[in-house]
């Protein structure tokens, strides 16, 4: 088990899964203002950023993971105009913010959204080009399993992007990051959202999330390759690539 795996918002006996989908549903309203205040505007450009990576591989269909208030799914549609986006959540209060935001762009016709379990995810081997995933991994119950899930559901060769956030590595840059994550941003999210213990897990969650070449290795065991990272903005958050197994490679030898 990996240690983020051990961490829940709440001191409660349920399940992460269970915990994490009232999380949402109890911050939803404020979720949007909260993600903007907590990376100063610059979850938007890591956004771009994971976008234009997808953008390259030209899918047509593809995958959002954790779709939440949809941000992800909504600049996928936007830049690929070919492009089809289903996106599947825990919490319905976030997807309830989705589904008004992809209306408000008139896209409800590219980007659909449903609630469902990313570690059951309800769709055939095969279905998708790229799968996506935002900020999501570390509220999984089990890492390597949602990893396998996302796998299962590429085609062969398809394309993996997962944004997270990550634990600065400069000793000058993490002290000013543990100031703003540990005290800062728990006072102002019990502020905006009344919920204190949510804005406690995040950089929990952070610091526990594998990074770099462990999160890399996680992934290679579960059935991808040509495993890749891009570290932004000083490392606050990191930027992971990969590619389903091919049907080649799948073969018993």
């Amino acid at each position: 088990m990996n240690d983020v795996e051990q961490v829940k918002p709440y001191n409660t006996g349920a399940a992460k899964t269970e915990q994490v989908r009232q999380m949402f549903d109890n911050i939803a309203p404020a979720y949007d203002f909260m993600n903007r205040a907590m990376t100063l505007g610059i979850d938007k450009w890591w956004r771009r950023v994971a976008v234009s990576i997808v953008k390259a591989a030209a899918p047509v269909n593809v995958l959002d993971v954790a779709t939440g208030t949809g941000d992800f799914a909504i600049q996928l549609a936007r830049a690929i105009p070919s492009v089809t986006v289903r996106g599947i959540d825990l919490s319905q209060g976030m997807l309830d913010v989705a589904r008004k935001k992809i209306a408000d762009a008139s896209l409800n016709e590219r980007v659909a959204v449903e609630q469902g379990d990313c570690l059951a995810l309800p769709y055939p081997d095969h279905s998708f080009d790229a799968v996506t995933v935002a900020f999501g991994v570390r509220n999984f119950e089990h890492l390597d399993k949602g990893y396998a899930e996302m796998a299962r559901v590429l085609r062969p060769g398809g394309l993996l992007c997962a944004v997270e956030l990550s634990t600065p590595r400069n000793r000058v840059v993490k002290w000013l990051y543990d100031l703003y994550t540990l005290h800062l941003i728990p006072l102002a999210g019990s502020l905006r959202s009344g919920d204190r213990d949510a804005y406690r897990y995040l950089p929990q969650s952070i610091a526990a999330v594998p990074q770099g070449d462990d999160m890399l290795a996680i992934m290679r065991g579960e059935g991808f390759t040509a495993t890749r990272e891009k570290r932004m903005t000083f490392g606050t958050c990191t930027i992971y690539t990969a590619n389903a197994c091919d049907e080649a490679s799948q073969a018993p030898q």
